[in-house]
């Protein structure tokens, strides 16, 4: 009985925990209209008509969580008439509809010499990253800024005219903070190159159980993930909404040359209409 009553009271206080925080989240989040919000009414149309210009793209980072989602997004709007993958190595598929993937596997430290598995492509999609606490400061930088931009610049010189960066919200060159400098310098850079279109998506705390998660990862994924389903908000968000918006931003044209696609953006476009 004590047991059931200590469940009992800790649920309720749970409970209202999150609706309080929800309700502040609500009061302080971003509630000014969107501008994709007109843009991803209707994406039937804006797929067949892309569908019919046989472009080809490529994926950085297809083994990660938000690379793994978009990959079966791409292949379920199938939208690309090629698609490959770029990684150190080769990855597993079963079923038919990977069949036609291309796989390319090279190593980062080493990119001039794999320039020719980055030419040819119409698109590309940059997932790939890695944490401080996994590969130590130097390696985390090494990473997320220096594979990233030298897979950009052989993209840019391989005739890729438009780049999708996921990057991360709060990203800024000028912050002290390790994680969110790296972010916003590689955005910076990748920017200079010169892309004919350069999408730049600031998700927040991405919401997936990571089998490597750490305890506290794990509990601030699960706190967010009720918060969520009380309301919106810009501090988390799915990776399903993100290789959505990734994939549903693909087939728009907006006025400028770089985007920058906030936490609120990104899940409009993930909620668009024409995404199954």
């Amino acid at each position: 009985m004590k047991l059931g009553a200590t469940l009992g009271k800790a649920t309720w206080i749970l409970t209202v925990t999150v609706a309080i925080v929800a309700a502040v989240l609500y009061y302080f989040d971003d509630t000014s209209p969107s501008k994709y919000s007109s843009m991803a009414e209707d994406m039937k149309t804006l797929e067949e008509n892309f569908r019919g210009q046989n472009k080809s793209c490529f994926i950085l980072g297809a083994s990660g969580e938000t690379g793994k989602v978009l990959l079966q997004e791409l292949l379920d709007q199938n939208i690309f008439s090629k698609i490959t993958l770029i990684g150190r190595r080769q990855l597993s598929f079963e079923g038919k509809a990977y069949e036609n993937l291309i796989q390319e596997e090279v190593d980062f430290e080493k990119l001039d010499e794999y320039a020719a598995a980055f030419k040819g492509h119409d698109v590309g999609y940059c997932c790939l990253g890695t944490t401080r606490a996994k590969a130590g400061a130097d390696g985390f930088v090494r990473v997320d800024h220096d594979y990233v931009l030298k897979s950009a610049e052989l993209a840019k010189a391989g005739g890729c005219s438009q780049f999708h960066l996921q990057s991360s919200r709060g990203a800024d060159k000028n912050n002290n903070f390790l994680y969110l400098k790296v972010k916003g310098q590689v955005e910076a850079d990748i920017e200079a190159l010169g892309f004919d279109r350069l999408a730049i998506y600031r998700p927040g705390l991405l919401l997936v159980d990571r089998q490597e998660s750490r305890p506290g990862e794990w509990l601030a994924r699960k706190f967010f993930s009720a918060v969520s389903a009380v309301c919106s908000t810009s501090m988390s968000i799915s990776i399903q909404a993100v290789a959505k918006a990734m994939v549903s931003n693909t087939l728009l044209q907006p006025e400028q040359k770089t985007e920058i696609l906030e936490n609120k953006d990104i899940t409009i476009l993930g909620k668009a209409k024409g995404n199954k």
